[in-house]
């Protein structure tokens, strides 16, 4: 579903991709983590062209990522993007946010828009805050209607960036717990997070970065119980051990 083939980014002089070689089947959840500065995070937004690339390739179910324009718009419609904040419109109700992709670009008729993006917000568990706005929700409701209104593009591959990094440690598991359910319904996911019950839990395959590379890809029980890498190990020494 994702293929990225000798993929290098520069900011200045700092490597932040190094000759990246992935990919990711459909329906499969790779969980992408590392230490801070790894570039974890520009290897996400690389994969919808939110972070362009100096070199290499990224495909998206078979079609070249294009540089820009109206096929790059045309393509980032079916890859789905939460972030760590919520980008939300914050002028628009909850049922809004996440009409606005069907109507506008998949050109959906609206009751048909309304009554997806109701049983969207229902799979999501915030149905009852339809007619609010996002101010009135808390971290961890908003950043589960941003997971619907990303699902609401009907896409082939969701991205998720430290979707729990800004939420308060009691709202953090509701979004998981969407993602986990998502994970297990076969929704194709990349997501870069922290949380490393999750990445047990979920994932098919971790991805572990370090400086710009990837250093080593196991499935979560060889990974967490026998990293292969000494960098891997230090970087599990230092966050399992509390």
């Amino acid at each position: 579903m994702v293929v990225l083939a000798g993929v290098n980014k520069h900011f200045g002089e700092l490597h932040v991709l190094q000759d990246i070689n992935l990919t990711v089947g459909s329906g499969e959840v790779v969980v992408v983590i590392g230490p801070s500065g790894s570039g974890k995070s520009t290897l996400c937004r690389a994969i919808n062209r939110l972070e362009t690339i100096d070199n290499g390739t990224i495909q998206i179910d078979g079609t070249d990522l294009p540089a820009e324009g109206r096929p790059l718009a045309k393509l980032r419609a079916d890859v789905g993007m939460v972030f760590q904040s919520f980008n939300l419109f914050a002028h628009m109700t909850v049922l809004d946010n996440v009409m606005l992709g069907p109507l506008k670009v998949r050109k959906m008729p609206k009751a048909e828009a309304k009554k997806f993006a109701m049983e969207l917000l229902t799979r999501v568990g915030v149905e009852n805050q339809a007619d609010k706005h996002p101010a009135q929700l808390s971290g961890g409701q908003q950043q589960r209607v941003a997971i619907a209104r990303a699902l609401a593009m009907k896409p082939k591959v969701m991205l998720f960036d430290e979707p729990t990094s800004a939420l308060d440690p009691e709202m953090i598991n509701e979004v998981l717990d969407v993602m986990t359910d998502l994970a297990a319904e076969g929704m194709t996911m990349i997501v870069v997070t922290h949380e490393m019950g999750f990445a047990r839990k979920a994932a098919d395959r971790v991805v572990f970065m370090d400086e710009g590379v990837i250093v080593e890809e196991a499935t979560p029980e060889e990974f967490f119980t026998n990293p292969q890498s000494d960098r891997a190990k230090d970087f599990l020494s230092k966050i399992l051990t509390h």
